[in-house]
């Protein structure tokens, strides 16, 4: 806890030196979302080609590595905000609008509303989503010669410690938990995962490594892992990136979405620009942009229109009939006894 207190008063500190002349402009907007690759490709795809055709407005994007780190810092800033918008896990934000920290999502802030999938929508929450991220499953092309098809590849005895797959707390494995469920014959993740549970004991004696090292897709592109998971954004721009030793596949059982929302923060400096850049964000042709440049699906349904086939391909958005409905809010819920039930019952079971 002093670990993340510390990393916040870090980033808080950092982010007001930033930003001190800044802020005082109303029309330079502030924006934080994930750093890294998301932030070169999210400036590349969507925030230079708004400031291009706003050039009175100025976007400083301000990276931060997770969506805590990020409520964090909008909580020290609660009473004089700095930051005009963030993009952020949904279940996160649900925690930022009980806090009173995002400003209602309504009409006079995006005419885009209307045109969203009914995914990215949630009851309580004062964001909408501008990405769907959805789980993959990862294999090296050398040691799995031809592509998987199903998420039961995972369990197959020939990669017996080369499977790569990150643990719980981890939102990719408590998506893999709700994904095995249902496969193992589960009807309700919010009541039990007791299926999932029992299907993954099994697959623990497979595991190389529930920690993978800097992330999933670099082991599994160097042949370090045979096979493993991770999310769709990511793996495909590795996957170009890998010159073919990383392959990429939305298995026959579908998969479930991880949902990134935008939300106006309650009070920040330069609120008519930042609902402008939100209107953008949402609209179709910066969704598309943004699927053409990472891969993300696109959360307004008129942006597919817009995107290239072969991009498309890429993307969970020819398949939305596949996405499993998974309601992270109500999932935050049983988190910790989902974590609970890895500890005690997988995970030991790998060593």
């Amino acid at each position: 806890m002093t670990a993340v207190k510390n990393a916040t008063r870090a980033g808080l500190t950092a982010l007001t030196m930033a930003l001190a002349t800044s802020v005082a402009m109303a029309d330079t907007v502030v924006l934080t979302a994930y750093s890294g690759i998301f932030q070169e490709n999210y400036v590349k795809a969507v925030v230079e080609p708004f400031m291009k055709a706003n050039p009175d407005i100025t976007v400083e994007f301000y990276g931060m590595p997770n969506s805590a780190q990020m409520l964090g810092t909008l909580r020290a800033q609660a009473s004089a905000p700095q930051i005009d918008i963030a993009i952020m896990d949904v279940s996160v934000a649900k925690a930022a609008t009980d806090e009173d920290i995002f400003a209602p999502m309504d009409e006079t802030i995006t005419k885009h509303l209307a045109d969203l999938y009914p995914q990215a929508r949630y009851e309580g929450v004062n964001a909408v989503g501008v990405t769907f991220d959805n789980l993959v499953l990862l294999y090296n092309t050398d040691k799995v010669k031809q592509a998987p098809t199903s998420w039961t590849a995972l369990w197959d005895a020939q990669y017996a410690k080369q499977v790569s797959i990150p643990a719980v707390p981890d939102i990719q494995g408590t998506t893999l938990t709700i994904i095995t469920d249902k496969m193992a014959g589960g009807t309700n993740y919010i009541e039990s995962v007791e299926a999932g549970i029992k299907r993954l004991e099994e697959l623990a004696p497979l595991v190389q490594t529930w920690e993978p090292r800097p992330d999933v897709y670099q082991p599994i592109s160097s042949g370090t892992a045979a096979i493993g998971i991770g999310w769709n954004a990511r793996a495909q721009v590795y996957a170009d990136l890998s010159d073919g030793k990383l392959g990429v596949v939305l298995p026959e059982e579908g998969s479930g979405f991880q949902i990134n929302v935008i939300g106006l923060v309650k009070g920040g400096p330069a609120s008519e620009s930042a609902k402008k850049f939100i209107d953008y964000a949402l609209s179709p042709e910066a969704q598309a942009a943004f699927t053409e440049q990472m891969f993300y699906a696109p959360t307004n349904s008129k942006a597919a229109a817009l995107i290239s086939e072969k991009a498309l391909k890429r993307t969970a958005a020819g398949a939305m009939d596949k996405m499993i409905d998974i309601n992270w809010l109500e999932v935050a819920k049983v988190r910790d006894a989902i974590t609970e039930q890895w500890r005690r019952r997988v995970i030991p079971l790998s060593r």
